[in-house]
């Protein structure tokens, strides 16, 4: 009984703490609000001059295969599922599908994409012609694709250094030293700390999102109960991060530079603004241990495709671990002062 009233205090204090702190919480608010309200903006007109075509061939991709593949501004890139890429037009995560394993080949457009009729005509000005086939689906705009990417990357860099950053001016200002005096644990302030961030980043996050759906109403196929526990599965495991870098180290600086090492190449890599379909294999295999990979894919996937849980095993598997991992790592390595 002691330990969950030690444990609710020094939760109480973390969470006031950030809510005094009114330009911190301001800008956990209004970062993603103006972020996604900007990209709906700027990105409510027609498809962006930016092509990208999937293609199934048993030869290279060349313009010896068929000519339109030397056509340039367009990217090429080779897949072997062909459901997995026809559900990828009509998720406007692809322009076209090309099928060129058979001669006369097929192509497969999403009828309410503009990028695909672009394509389309100039396909039909390079022979020989192949047999239309199309992939029709409920438009998805690119606000609808990109706003759990704006949100994840919000709750991200306030879960690392809300963590990360502040744990380690506690112990630099001597704040732990006189924690460790007291009957607190380690264990009670770590679980204090994650507990605290993550109720109000997901107050925050959940805040925003509504808020921001009433006005642009997102594309929703899915569960929100099924989004919202991936989102708070995805803030655990990012907490944990900031936890382990946490853990031992006594300087400010070299947290910061510690923690912007770990964000930005996630913020680039895991698909926050755009999709790394057809992007180069070790692009595709360092986003893979990222926490922020997994929790957008699992997010997209309930929002734009209906998933369901049996659906997110591998998703929710990989964030899953991950925070068992790294909450053991940083809770065995944790000390209370520099020395």
């Amino acid at each position: 009984m002691k330990s969950l009233t030690r444990l609710l205090a020094m939760t109480w204090a973390r969470s006031m703490e950030f809510l005094r702190d009114r330009s911190a919480m301001g800008w956990n608010v209004a970062f993603p609000v103006l972020m996604v309200s900007g990209f709906a903006l700027v990105f409510s007109g027609p498809g962006q001059p930016l092509f990208k075509v999937a293609v199934i061939a048993n030869a290279p991709l060349t313009a010896d295969l068929h000519p339109f593949l030397g056509t340039d501004h367009v990217r090429f890139y080779p897949v072997t599922d062909l459901e997995a890429s026809i559900a990828k037009v009509q998720r406007h995560r692809v322009d076209m599908l090309l099928d060129l394993r058979t001669p006369p080949g097929r192509y497969w457009v999403n009828e309410d994409s503009p990028k695909g009729d672009t394509l389309e005509l100039m396909l039909r000005g390079v022979p020989p012609a192949l047999d239309r086939a199309t992939a029709t689906g409920k438009q998805v705009r690119y606000v609808d694709w990109v706003v759990p990417g704006l949100l994840g990357m919000n709750m991200m860099f306030s879960c690392l250094f809300g963590i990360g950053y502040v744990i380690v001016r506690y112990r630099k200002s001597g704040y732990l030293k006189r924690l460790n005096a007291t009957p607190l644990t380690a264990l009670e302030f770590i679980c204090a700390q994650l507990l605290s961030r993550l109720v109000l980043i997901m107050t925050i996050t959940v805040g925003c999102f509504l808020g921001l759906d009433y006005f642009l109403h997102f594309h929703m196929e899915g569960s929100y109960l099924t989004l919202f526990f991936v989102t708070l599965l995805g803030a655990v495991c990012t907490i944990a991060v900031g936890l382990l870098v946490a853990a031992r180290v006594t300087s400010e600086e070299l947290a910061g530079g510690l923690l912007n090492v770990i964000s930005w190449p996630m913020m680039i890599l895991s698909g926050v603004f755009f999709s790394t379909d057809g992007a180069p294999r070790a692009v595709q295999i360092a986003a893979d241990f990222f926490p922020l990979t997994h929790l957008l894919n699992a997010a997209r996937a309930v929002m734009l495709e209906g998933a369901g849980w049996s659906d997110l095993m591998y998703p929710v598997g990989v964030l899953a671990s991950m925070t068992v991992v790294l909450l053991a790592a940083g809770a065995a390595g944790f000390r209370w002062t520099q020395d």
